[in-house]
């Protein structure tokens, strides 16, 4: 009499590295993701951190709110060489600089230990994949894409602030170019010629609108995103001193990611808030 091996089924568990975020729970309808655990942790400690060193400023300045103060007037100077006008650097700046911190600390605090790491095992019929508890904010397309989408449309509504609607709007729909065709027509007939393509090129400025928020998003959504893969990576080779190198390196980015999209974001809002003929 023969006997048969008893047969052993084993699930293997995967993990990958998703462009987007993956749900952690849901209140109603709400989906609560382990990258907007990270942006409200973020926000938590931006607040709490700056209520206390606002309780601690003094008339005349001491130790650390001195350095704090030096760092405040190289952001002054940085944006008025984007801006061009020191008193539209004091009106964007405090907006500028609260997306630059976000983004900063973001960006590192998806490199601290167990971020990634740590997380459960969700099982769906016979595949079983890792879902992280926490994942960086930045290193997640939805998080870049709704910050991107609040720099544009604030570089807008600065626009209609500083010109008016009528101006503002004129440079994407050009009805003044048209309402000039019959008034100046006798004197300068290639007017019929030349204020339509003027309102031509307003229908591009509306692309490249479009193509703006594509463009800080991405870019801030791929390196971070690119780096996290990188040092799964060097982890899963060796996970001793190898990494080592490269999450220096990603200090390094995160800073230079944050500075970028704060200066192109300060960028827009000043084209924004000047008038076209400038």
């Amino acid at each position: 009499m023969t006997t048969q091996p008893e047969l052993t089924t084993q699930q293997e568990v995967s993990h990958e590295a998703t462009l987007f975020a993956e749900p952690i729970a849901h209140i109603g309808s709400f989906t609560i993701t382990n990258s907007l655990i990270m942006s409200w942790v973020t926000v938590v400690m931006l607040v709490v951190g700056f209520a206390l060193i606002y309780k601690k400023i003094k008339h005349v300045p001491n130790g650390l709110q001195n350095i704090f103060e030096i760092l405040l007037e190289q952001a002054f100077t940085l944006a008025d060489t984007v801006t061009g006008s020191r008193h539209k650097s004091e009106k964007f700046l405090p907006i500028v600089l609260a997306l630059f911190l976000f983004i900063l600390v973001n960006n590192w605090l998806g490199l601290l230990p167990g971020i990634g790491t740590i997380g459960f095992i969700e099982t769906e019929g016979t595949h079983s994949a890792f879902v992280p508890l926490l994942r960086g904010g930045t290193a997640d397309v939805n998080t870049t894409l709704a910050i991107s989408l609040f720099a544009v449309i604030m570089s807008h509504l600065f626009g209609v602030l500083t010109l008016g609607i009528w101006k503002h709007l004129n440079k994407f729909v050009n009805f003044h170019a048209f309402m000039e065709i019959p008034k100046k027509m006798r004197k300068d007939p290639m007017i019929i010629l030349v204020n339509p393509i003027k309102a031509f090129v307003g229908l591009i400025e509306m692309v490249g609108e479009l193509a703006k928020v594509a463009s800080l998003s991405l870019r801030l959504f791929g390196n971070i995103f690119a780096g996290e893969v990188l040092l799964a990576s060097m982890m899963a080779i060796f996970a001793f001193i190898l990494p080592l190198p490269f999450m220096f390196m990603e200090l390094i980015v995160g800073i230079v990611q944050a500075l970028v999209f704060s200066i192109l974001t300060l960028a827009f809002f000043g084209i924004a808030s000047s008038a076209e003929e400038h």
